[in-house]
């Protein structure tokens, strides 16, 4: 467990930090007094195609209204969006995200956020880890270029 992050603590930080409003993946369309989206509309403002939208809709993570063949999207589905592409960034699987998306709607019970914060904690960790792992690797590659252009500089231009 890491120092800087308290258990007793964690389910308040998930719940401010995984929110729609925290997020700067959408793009900056105007949706000031909007209500209702088309699939174009959202597919635009957060630059995905109609395909992910409506794949998000089959797995039960996006619940537009219907008029016909049109969908109609809320603006809690919006947000809800948000939301996912935010934990997709984090790296979480769309099961995960569900979970925290019903957590923070409460729907998922004390139980559902727990599991969030654990992921949470779980997901800080891997990205340590890749960060270490990546200054490793440049520190590694910054001495290889270095020895590189030092054998260069020994042996003369090229002719």
């Amino acid at each position: 467990m890491h120092s800087f992050n308290r258990p007793d603590s964690l389910p308040a930080l998930a719940a401010a930090r995984f929110s729609p409003d925290k997020t700067d993946d959408h793009r900056d369309i105007p949706t000031s007094g909007e209500t209702e989206f088309s699939i174009t509309d959202l597919a635009k403002e957060f630059g995905l195609t109609h395909r992910a939208l409506r794949f998000y809709e089959a797995r039960g993570l996006l619940a537009p209204l219907r008029q016909g063949r049109r969908r109609i999207f809320r603006r809690a589905d919006r947000d809800r969006l948000a939301l996912i592409l935010q934990g997709k960034k984090f790296g979480f699987t769309l099961t995960e995200i569900s979970r925290m998306v019903e957590a923070k709607s409460g729907q998922g019970g004390e139980n559902a956020l727990k599991l969030s914060a654990e992921k949470c904690l779980e997901q800080i960790a891997f990205f340590e880890r890749q960060l270490r792992e990546a200054s490793e690797a440049l520190a590694e590659l910054r001495q290889i270029h270095l020895s590189l252009c030092v054998q260069a500089g020994q042996r003369g231009p090229k002719t």
